[in-house]
Formats: C-alpha cells, sequence, structure tokens
C-alpha cells in the first residue's frame, strides 16, 4: 500500500519544518483583512506559525508576517491574534 504524503510547512518565527496539521495559519483575506485560520480551510494567502506563542512573537518582532503577506498588520490585529493563540494553547 502506497504511503500518504504528510504536507510539511515552515514556521515563521523557529523556521522548523512541521506537519501542516500541526501548525497555526495565519491568513490575509482578499479584502486585505488579517486573522488566523485554525481550520486552514480560509482562502487567501496563508502563513504558518507553531502553536508556541513564543513562536508567534518572534515572528512579529521580526515583521516576518508583513512580508510574507505583503501588507502592513496594525498593532491591535497581532494583539488579537495572540490573544487568539494562547486562549487556544
Amino acid at each position: 500500500m502506497k504511503t500518504k504524503k504528510i504536507p510539511m510547512r515552515s514556521c515563521l518565527g523557529c523556521g522548523e519544518m512541521k506537519p501542516k496539521k500541526e501548525m497555526i495559519r495565519v491568513v490575509k483575506a482578499p479584502d486585505g483583512s488579517v486573522s488566523i485560520d485554525f481550520t486552514g480551510k480560509k482562502s487567501g494567502r496563508g502563513a504558518y506559525i507553531c502553536r508556541e506563542a513564543e513562536c508567534f512573537r518572534t515572528a512579529r518582532k521580526a515583521r516576518r508576517f508583513e512580508k510574507s503577506l505583503s501588507c502592513k498588520i496594525e498593532d491591535n490585529v497581532y494583539e488579537e491574534m495572540e490573544n487568539e493563540i494562547t486562549e487556544n494553547d
């Protein structure tokens, strides 16, 4: 029987490659809004981070979300996303 390929994604915070299901997707919707997508099904440009708050903080400090999603992200959006990650941790 053929083994199923597991999609891997790179974390913006620590740079580790992990299976897609273990990561959190941050998505920029077609309307320009940025949010967290825990389902991985929302339409738009996605970027991935580990489920650890420290990886989120590292990616935020280095502005990796903005580079990956090609947009400016406001501080209040970052704070909302960090609260969602720490609540679901």
